[in-house]
């Protein structure tokens, strides 16, 4: 950092003791000569040899190595010797004859006089000057520099490489990029490195070294400083232009990957994706495969669902870049843009229509196993053979069987819209077909559809039929019960009349005109047992013609009709009985009734005297049958009223043919009196 008074830079070559190299030291020297620029070189070298420590002929050969070094910018060269220690030496070489030949002037001198050469400020303290000078430092710092000079070069080079290349064709520019795409340094720590030098020169130029003591540099071209601020201001440039074209560069290889990852999902999904659509075209034959497809549906959307997700990112991404604005890139993105969503769409429209498809075709198969099941329920239920115990159980079956019937016909209608449903959205199949013509496919699902409404309604009609021929068999069965209850009821109604015959049916009258009233209420009476006995065979006659339709064996024949002719007959028996007696009492009522009517002057009543006798028989004659009971075919009996209601009656009775006999008398004493006078 030194100059002589000639502004010239000092060059301070150090010996020592052991051996010096002189490849090494003539290397040292081309390397600190190439430091200072021309302008300094221009103004010369004094080169300090430190021979204190070395020997002459090593001094010498250092010397002598300066002329064929730096002849040319040397200009005073001073050997600083050791005290008395070359003297008879130096008598035998003089440098000062050898200017000539050497180029520049060289002085032994000691190192207290070199002052008289060179200001003491200018030299060091090895010199015994002032001049603050610290090697490794400044070791350090030139190493620094030197390696970012280096690698900013280097750095240099590869930038304007690559940001060149971004300015060549397509094809030239790829090819560029791709090869010296990254530095092969940081250009982040090249530059801190730089500013850092820049920083340290910077501040050992203007405030001085260790301990605030003023130091003289050499030119700014020797600091470098010019050098690492053009460096810099260099990389700077560089670096920005590298930077713009990394993100060029990333921009567009992010829009490769993301074309790349389109088509990849495109490809799939047009691809893969659609053959495995198309390889799903049934809907099977029953719940159970309808489930196995879905299943197999549910698989194939787990695949698409991970391509699905990609196209979210995709478009997630492609949005961020059309957000970010750049022009030349908008159409490519839209376009991307829009394939991407139209396959997407498209294919996920397919998935949701084949979900669609055998989620309609489960219910229409879940639909038809309900109705079959239901049929064959109906079915069972009319195969087997009713046996209800009444009428109001075979009602009962009726209606249940009617409820099912009607059950049935829901299912059938529900089946139906099912069907047409799952038809219209096969129909609708061939709009988009997974790319492949799926008549014959669709032929068959259509086939099988119809099959299973046909198959259906056919069954139902059967059921139909038969459920008509039990409804006529059980409306039968339930006259038939009808008839029986009624004819029972007959039999109960005239087993009633006959008790009401003989308890309540037993006053022969008080006159010829109240028995002949009582007479004829009790043929009223007759017409009503009648008309209850004619019902009662109408009925029993009934359940005959329904059993023989019904081909069974009524429980009517067997006791209902036998208990209906035990009741008649007895109420016939007893009906006779009770008109044969108010027939006697009308005769003799009327007899009784004629004879105390006559008056005794009449001549014609004395000669009726039989008719007295008649009517004391009659009167007998009904008194006996009041006493007699009426004797059924069986053998049992039956009496009229209570013994004190045939004893009222038989009292009256009595009563009238006391005065039949008074009367009788009394005619009587006139055929006495007559012949005596």
């Amino acid at each position: 950092g030194g100059k002589d008074r000639r502004s010239g830079l000092i060059l301070t070559i150090p010996l020592c003791l052991e051996q010096t190299s002189m490849d090494e030291l003539s290397v040292t020297l081309d390397y600190l000569l190439s430091i200072p620029s021309e302008k300094c070189k221009a103004r010369g070298f004094t080169v300090i040899v430190d021979g204190r420590k070395s020997q002459w002929n090593v001094v010498k050969t250092v010397v002598l190595m300066l002329q064929n070094v730096v002849p040319a910018e040397v200009s005073l060269v001073c050997v600083v010797k050791p005290d008395e220690f070359w003297d008879k030496k130096v008598t035998h070489f003089c440098f000062w004859k050898e200017k000539d030949r050497l180029g520049f002037e060289v002085i032994l001198v000691s190192a207290n006089k070199l002052t008289r050469y060179i200001e003491p400020c200018q030299l060091t303290e090895d010199f015994g000057g002032t001049l603050t000078y610290d090697h490794m430092d400044w070791l350090n710092k030139r190493l620094v520099f030197e390696k970012f000079t280096k690698e900013s070069t280097s750095l240099l080079d590869e930038l304007a490489l690559i940001n060149n290349g971004s300015d060549k064709g397509t094809q030239e520019k790829e090819k560029s990029i791709d090869l010296n795409f990254l530095p092969s340094v940081d250009p982040e720590t090249v530059l801190q490195t730089g500013h850092e030098l820049l920083s340290e020169l910077q501040q050992r130029r203007f405030n001085g070294s260790d301990g605030g003591v003023s130091w003289s540099p050499m030119d700014d071209e020797l600091l470098a400083q010019p050098q690492v601020m053009k460096l810099l201001d260099s990389l700077r440039e560089q670096y920005t232009r590298y930077q713009e074209v990394c993100r060029q560069r990333s921009k567009r290889t992010q829009l490769e990957e993301i074309q790349q990852k389109v088509m990849q999902v495109v490809n799939w999904l047009e691809g893969p994706g659609s053959e495995q659509l198309r390889t799903q075209w049934g809907i099977g034959d029953s719940i159970r495969a309808s489930q196995a497809l879905q299943q197999k549906h549910e698989e194939i959307e787990s695949q698409h669902s991970e391509w699905f997700a990609v196209y979210v990112e995709l478009n997630q991404q492609i949005a961020a870049l059309l957000n970010a604005g750049d022009e030349e890139d908008l159409v490519e993105l839209k376009a991307l843009q829009q394939q991407l969503s139209d396959v997407c769409y498209r294919q996920a429209s397919q998935l949701e229509f084949r979900q669609n498809l055998l989620q309609a075709a489960l219910e229409f198969h879940s639909v038809a196993q309900d109705l079959s099941q239901q049929l064959d329920g109906l079915l069972g239920m009319l195969c087997v053979d009713v046996a209800p115990a009444d009428g109001a159980s075979i009602q009962q079956t009726l209606k249940l069987l009617e409820e099912k019937l009607k059950s049935v016909d829901l299912g059938l209608q529900g089946l139906r819209e099912k069907g047409q449903s799952l038809l219209d959205q096969i129909s609708n199949q061939a709009s988009w077909a997974y790319g492949k013509d799926v008549t014959i496919e669709n032929k068959e699902n259509v086939d099988h559809i119809q099959g299973v409404m046909e198959d259906m309604q056919l069954r139902k009609q059967r059921c139909e039929d038969m459920v008509d021929v039990r409804r006529l068999k059980m409306l039968q069965m339930v006259q038939l019960f009808k008839c029986e209850e009624d004819a029972a009821q007959a039999v109960e109604w005239l087993s009633e009349l006959l008790d009401a015959l003989l308890k309540t049916h037993i006053r022969l009258g008080d006159d010829a005109q109240e028995t002949k009233v009582l007479l004829e209420k009790h043929r009223k009476f007759v017409d009503v047992a009648q008309s209850t006995y004619d019902y009662g065979r109408q009925l029993l006659q009934a359940t005959v013609v329904l059993c023989q339709s019904l081909r069974c064996t009524s429980r009517s024949s067997g006791d209902t009709l036998p208990r209906l002719n035990r009741v008649w007959k007895q109420f016939t028996i007893t009906s006779d009985e009770r008109v044969h007696r108010l027939e006697t009492a009308v005769a003799f009522h009327s007899s009784a009734e004629k004879v105390l009517q006559e008056c005794p002057e009449q001549p014609e009543a004395f000669n009726e005297t039989e008719q007295f006798d008649e009517i004391e028989a009659v009167g007998k004659s009904l008194l006996d049958r009041l006493t007699v009971p009426v004797v059924y075919p069986d053998g049992s009996e039956q009496y009229f009223g209570s013994p004190s209601d045939m004893a009222s009656a038989a009292e009256h009775i009595r009563e009238k043919m006391k005065l039949v006999s008074l009367k009788k008398e009394q005619m009587r004493q006139p055929e006495a009196t007559t012949p005596e006078s």
